[in-house]
């Protein structure tokens, strides 16, 4: 790369697969890295440029491959160490880039690092782990608690200490002041990093350090009772401790042992300020922390608006900004805002200034599926059943076509595909011109060919109660205008001191595309007009 060019993580689009659910390729209802490979001319021909894999490695799959038991290898499930090469290889054969989940907060309890520690007092991994004597009455070390509901602390009988979990109890936190636990993940990135990865997204880095005194967590005064449990207390002292970023530029610089622009990704929910530490003094933390607020947002312009400028004017210089509308962990965005709504964030996502990264299966406007309380499968669902919080139906299987299973396994899915897919599914959307898949198609192509929209400036020029609009504009090339109408009722653009007037390029509805505006645009609801300006 020269070093006029912008690296590919910065102008690209990155899509996360979940794979469990994206395609099964033996039948087992499980999807697999032979049906990510089955597929990948889909993602070529979206416009991806990087894919991202939820977790892959050996684990007894308690928290679905966050908790990992063997960080060198592939789980049976998914295909073998070999299946991962030949996808790495065809990804990079067509252009694209690989992501692997690094989770380094904690490993399962089936590791061999943690059998070895939890097998007695004087072994040395025991301080691998966070091992506690109990309080005076048998209590645990402090009042810390799980997100995944109950006590941080767990008991163990052979040894009388209490382990620590941020998560499961089948998900013990390595202790990350022992540089011995450093080197080994180090490692575990280069082992990686040697067959070729293009990087990694970090899972819930703000957690790897805790509080040395384990200080107890102070009471959340906002906390009312459809929260989880774990919102009960604000984690000071058991999140985002400042020696994290020692560590983040530490990992930052194993990347940099290697060539070809890799690229770490930090995973943290944390408030704009606290989040823009993570990309590190002089940028050498992580070059993407995600950035999460499209996921908690009301869906109104003159708020979003708002944050927008936050986040830009917080940005360190130099560094780069993000977008993310879905994830694994958190609702989708068309159960979220809606589906006539969809679309209208789809071209907030791909017009922002920063990298976007897409949720499989939201290119065709897939929605959360009702798992019936039998079939669900998620920990964060079954542990606190009466909260309805399981991840499981933002998990469902990719809806390919309208075959058997929506296409996606010969056999039984792990979980229930939507049954609106025979009217919601790749085949068909690709071949209806006003279809959400084409939508995201056609943006994606335009973002890629225009230097404004994939590196430009981004500038706010309007947000009321209805509309949210802005500009893109890289000197030399042409500037665009979009304008969103996050309502369901007609708005009217009329911006004072903007005078304007250009050609509509790609409209939501596919209404009014080639027209020329200029002044006043009047919109319908759930509309977003992407405008080159003449």
């Amino acid at each position: 790369m020269n070093a006029n060019q912008s690296p590919w993580w910065q102008t690209g689009i990155i899509y996360q697969i979940y794979p469990r659910s994206f395609q099964d390729s033996n039948g087992d209802g499980i999807g697999d890295l032979k049906g990510i490979l089955q597929r990948l001319d889909h993602l070529q021909w979206l416009g991806i440029d990087a894919i991202w894999l939820s977790p892959v490695f050996p684990s007894p799959m308690a928290d679905f491959g966050y908790d990992v038991s063997d960080y060198i290898n592939i789980h049976p499930l998914f295909g073998s160490l070999e299946d991962l090469e030949e996808l790495l290889h065809a990804v990079h054969a067509r252009g694209m880039k690989l992501l692997l989940d690094l989770v380094p907060n904690h490993t399962s309890h089936l590791h061999p690092w943690f059998l070895e520690s939890r097998s007695g007092r004087d072994n040395p991994k025991r301080n691998w782990y966070i091992w506690r004597d109990a309080g005076p009455d048998g209590q645990p070390p402090n009042n810390w608690l799980s997100v995944f509901d109950g006590s941080a602390w767990e008991w163990d009988e052979q040894t009388q200490q209490f382990y620590y979990h941020a998560f499961l109890k089948e998900q013990p936190d390595l202790n990350w002041r022992n540089p011995e636990v450093q080197e080994a993940m180090f490692n575990v990135m280069r082992f990686w990093l040697n067959k070729g990865v293009d990087g990694f997204r970090v899972d819930v880095l703000w957690f790897i350090f805790k509080d040395e005194q384990l200080r107890n967590n102070p009471p959340n005064p906002d906390y009312a009772q459809h929260m989880p449990t774990y919102d009960q207390l604000l984690p000071v002292y058991s999140t985002d401790q400042p020696e994290v970023q020692e560590i983040t530029r530490r990992m930052r610089g194993v990347m940099e042992e290697y060539t070809g622009d890799r690229v770490l990704i930090a995973e943290v929910y944390l408030p704009i300020k606290e989040l823009m530490v993570y990309y590190g003094a002089d940028n050498k933390g992580a070059h993407l922390p995600f950035n999460f607020l499209l996921l908690s947002l009301p869906w109104d312009a003159l708020q979003i608006a708002t944050t927008i400028d936050h986040y830009e004017g917080a940005l360190p210089a130099q560094s780069w900004p993000n977008w993310v509308l879905s994830n694994h962990d958190r609702p989708r965005i068309a159960s979220r805002v809606g589906a006539q709504q969809a679309g209208v964030a789809a071209m907030l996502l791909l017009t922002l200034r920063g990298t976007p990264t897409i949720y499989y299966g939201d290119e065709i406007g897939m929605r959360d599926v009702a798992i019936p309380f039998e079939e669900i499968q998620d920990p964060q669902g079954l542990n606190m059943p009466d909260k309805n919080l399981s991840r499981d139906p933002a998990r469902t299987p990719m809806q390919w076509d309208g075959s058997h299973n929506a296409g996606f396994s010969a056999s039984r899915p792990w979980l229930r595909v939507d049954a609106g897919y025979p009217r919601r599914n790749v085949q068909l959307q690709k071949e209806y011109p006003w279809s959400m898949l084409n939508l995201y198609q056609r943006l994606i192509a335009l973002r890629r060919q225009e230097p404004s929209l994939h590196e430009g400036h981004y500038k706010s020029v309007y947000a009321d109660n209805q509309l949210l609009a802005f500009t893109r504009h890289r000197e030399g090339s042409p500037s665009f205008l979009v304008v969103l109408n996050l309502t369901h009722r007609p708005a009217y653009f009329r911006p004072e001191h903007f005078p304007f007037s250009g050609t509509v390029e790609i409209s939501v509805s596919r209404e009014g595309e080639g027209s020329k505006v200029s002044g006043i645009i009047s919109l319908n609801g759930d509309e977003g007009l992407l405008i080159r300006l003449d």
